[in-house]
């Protein structure tokens, strides 16, 4: 007799964030995009399980290359140059191109190292640390998380908890949203 496959999707310890977060958004009729880098997609599964997900989510990138970010999240030549790995500026900057391509209220960007290798210098990577932001247009909020660990498959699953427990935070009110450095402005004065 063959094992029976386990479908179960997300993680049982995602399933009250996420109902959290749903009720949230809906309650307040806002809608989320997401861009994603070593989450691999995580988060973006993770929201679509919720039945009526349609209501509020509008769409993910998994940003993880270059070629994607230059693509898919405003990325431009001077961002490559001056890239030396994941920072809250970065993914903050992630966060404020997705959304603002994508008309949405909030947007989530992440981008950090999973493990077990990361490159070497001139970038700095620390397995098992990610950095993540939530921008909506009234400010910013980010978080940086280091695991301690160095497990690509763990970091993954934790990193995309820690991103949708940012995002409940942000939704709840535990977490208050910096202003951006330009009055006016929707985007960060330098990222």
């Amino acid at each position: 007799m063959e094992p029976t496959e386990d479908y179960s999707f997300p993680p049982a310890s995602f399933k009250p964030l996420l109902a959290e977060i749903s009720g949230l958004l809906r309650s307040t009729s806002s809608t989320i995009a997401v861009a994603e880098t070593t989450t691999g997609g995580l988060v973006s599964a993770a929201l679509l399980s919720v039945s009526g997900a349609s209501k509020f989510f509008v769409g993910g990138a998994t940003v993880y290359t270059t070629k994607s970010r230059k693509a898919w999240a405003g990325w431009t030549d001077e961002n490559l140059v001056n890239y030396n790995g994941p920072t809250p500026e970065l993914v903050t900057g992630l966060a404020v191109n997705v959304r603002e391509q994508m008309g949405v209220t909030y947007c989530i960007g992440e981008s950090g190292a999973t493990g077990p290798t990361v490159p070497g210098p001139p970038f700095v990577h620390v397995a098992g640390q990610t950095c993540i932001a939530v921008v909506s247009q009234d400010g910013f909020a980010t978080r940086v998380v280091d695991t301690g660990v160095a497990d690509r498959e763990k970091n993954m699953v934790a990193f995309a908890k820690a991103t949708l427990g940012l995002l409940r935070d942000v939704l709840a009110g535990e977490v208050k949203l910096e202003q951006w450095s330009q009055p006016g402005s929707s985007e960060p004065a330098k990222f």
